[in-house]
């Protein structure tokens, strides 16, 4: 059975870090990209991060380069997302995601319940 399980969200102010977790059981991380995606109200879900299957490759939605770091233990089923100098146009649902496919296209398939980020200002 697929798991994605998020933790860390909660309540900070503009400025402060935070730092995701979403342990993943079920799927060979070997062979899967992990991401992050988020939800604001009233707003669809976007793309935040994602890492390549071995932590070789990364890529960010150009609205957190230089402040959000993804990284992975495949040892651990754990990915991560450290997030710096958050905003409050960073509040949202936090979501983990699996995929197969090539980097850095990977089909999204598997997918956590989510984690509530909110920043206030």
């Amino acid at each position: 059975q697929v798991q994605l399980v998020e933790s860390g969200g909660g309540l900070v102010q503009a400025g402060e870090s935070l730092r995701l977790s979403c342990v993943v059981s079920g799927l060979p991380l070997n062979f899967y990209s992990l991401g992050w995606f988020r939800q604001a109200p009233g707003k669809e879900r976007e793309f935040v991060a994602k890492i390549s299957p071995l932590g070789r490759n990364t890529d960010y939605a150009e609205s957190v380069k230089g402040r959000f770091t993804i990284a992975r233990d495949n040892a651990k089923k754990t990915v991560i997302l450290q997030m710096n100098s958050l905003k409050p146009e960073d509040t949202a649902v936090y979501y983990c995601a699996a995929g197969r496919g090539g980097f850095p296209r990977p089909e999204f398939g598997s997918w956590g319940q989510g984690t509530q980020v909110t920043v206030s200002s």
